[in-house]
């Protein structure tokens, strides 16, 4: 999810706290509580400051390391220490639970988008994405708003915040049936055995998706039951000049994290472009459409890697040029 809805759970969590009566009657602990939960609602996220060690790094280890098993307890248990540092708590069992489950709730909502996670690692060392919910969730968002309001009307936040997340859960169990009736129909409208994806846009009636099978990798959408087919790629087998491109360790941080990739190659004046796209990204700009999350190499004539770039491309090929400019390479 986007950090604004963490930052709502957070504090969501701290008002089904007040369910708790060792947490709702010992003073001090619900302030050591909410702080608790509002920042293990954000911790796994600090690995977003991998990024200053550039994007191949940030592709690779966001939502990684950070979001798997071993972490969670890591996290809880900095988190414990630094609130028990400065606002020690004599009912500390309390306080450790609710930041456990702090942090246990942000992985567990961040594997339901089309980014998804390593949840279960070191157990499965494989990126888990259920593409049921939309990174940011109106209702999911709005709930949370919701029941801030209520309890500052004077409602009972526990009360209050235990009819939301039953709310969201039913929420979550309906989105599952929707996507799974969204997949029968791309599945018959292309009718193939192979791969289906259907991932969540913001609109509920509008999904994206992408097939793959024994020989063509399919992109489309749905927009209220009608599904569009909107390209089509020959799956390619891979030659020396791809094998060659694998080797940049841009590449494989994206082969890493995705694996709805077609490949493409063309020769240039200084040897050879290889692009790798996520089919699950596709954008328009400027009324032409481009597929946003690629891996490029520029290889010369002898495969020799010069140049490399992974990342989000929101403008198409113009930016990617900016990012790679043969003319530099030859100079």
């Amino acid at each position: 999810m986007d950090t604004a809805t963490h930052f709502a759970m957070g504090f969501g969590l701290a008002g089904l706290a007040h369910l708790d009566p060792i947490v709702a009657s010992t003073p001090g602990l619900m302030e050591a509580v909410m702080l608790g939960t509002v920042i293990g609602s954000q911790a796994p996220d600090l690995d977003g400051l991998v990024r200053i060690r550039g994007s191949a790094a940030y592709i690779r280890n966001h939502r990684g390391i950070s979001h798997s098993v071993p972490a969670i307890f890591l996290w809880t248990g900095a988190i414990f220490a630094f609130i028990q540092l400065f606002m020690p708590q004599a009912n500390w069992l309390h306080l450790l639970g609710w930041i456990f489950f702090a942090v246990c709730l942000h992985v567990f909502v961040d594997l339901f988008n089309s980014y998804g996670t390593k949840g279960l690692y070191p157990f499965r060392d494989k990126w888990i994405a259920f593409n049921t919910i939309f990174i940011f969730d109106p209702l999911i968002f709005s709930a949370h708003l919701l029941g801030f309001m209520l309890w500052a009307s004077g409602m009972h936040p526990g009360k209050v915040f235990l009819a939301i997340y039953l709310l969201i859960a039913c929420y979550y169990y309906w989105r599952f049936q929707v996507q799974k009736r969204t997949t029968e129909l791309v599945r018959q409208k292309i009718g193939r055995s192979g791969t289906y994806t259907i991932i969540p846009t913001l609109s509920w009636t509008h999904w994206t998706f992408v097939a793959r099978t024994e020989q063509i990798w399919y992109v489309g959408e749905v927009n209220a039951g009608e599904v569009i087919v909107l390209d089509t790629f020959k799956i390619k087998s891979e030659n020396e000049i791809i094998a060659a491109a694998k080797e940049s360790f841009r590449v494989k941080s994206f082969l890493a994290f995705t694996h709805h990739v077609h490949v493409e190659t063309k020769e240039r004046p200084f040897g050879y472009e290889v692009k790798w796209i996520d089919l699950r990204y596709r954008s328009r700009y400027q009324g032409k459409s481009h597929y946003m999350f690629v891996a490029v190499v520029y290889l010369d004539y002898e495969l020799n890697i010069l140049d490399s770039f992974v990342g989000w491309i929101h403008r198409g090929e113009e930016q990617l040029n900016k990012k790679l400019d043969p003319d530099k390479q030859l100079n």
